[in-house]
């Protein structure tokens, strides 16, 4: 049985290297044929907005890298409703489809992957 990995990106965008690092990380483990999951959680769910300029605070677009997710078989997306509604994020546009959890679905989440990392 092949090994799995939920990667938990809780940073935003322009907070530092957590949000490029957990993308890194599940493009490397979808390129190896791992199945990843990917979860956005708390500020995590700032990089699921669509139009951001991260040139105006001097830092890297991800989208690129969001948008080769499903290229390298990453298409587990999940974003957690609460960090959405805690936000002000609840019912907007986000640049990537993924399905919103909540509550104990979050902790069926966790079950179901072998392998969690938080970044």
């Amino acid at each position: 049985m092949a090994k799995s990995m939920l990667i938990v990106s809780r940073h935003a965008p322009w907070g530092g290297l957590g949000a490029r690092e957990a993308l890194d990380i599940a493009l490397a483990g979808g390129a190896f044929e791992l199945p990843v999951g990917l979860l956005f959680l708390d500020d995590g769910v700032f990089q699921l907005l669509p139009g951001q300029r991260p040139a105006a605070v001097e830092q890297k677009d991800l989208a690129a890298n969001l948008q080769a997710l499903p290229l390298f078989g990453v298409e587990d997306l999940y974003v957690c409703r609460q960090s959405l509604r805690l936000r002000g994020l609840d019912g907007q546009p986000l640049a990537l489809s993924a399905t919103p959890l909540e509550g104990p679905e979050l902790a069926d989440l966790f079950d179901r992957y072998n392998l969690v990392i938080t970044l």
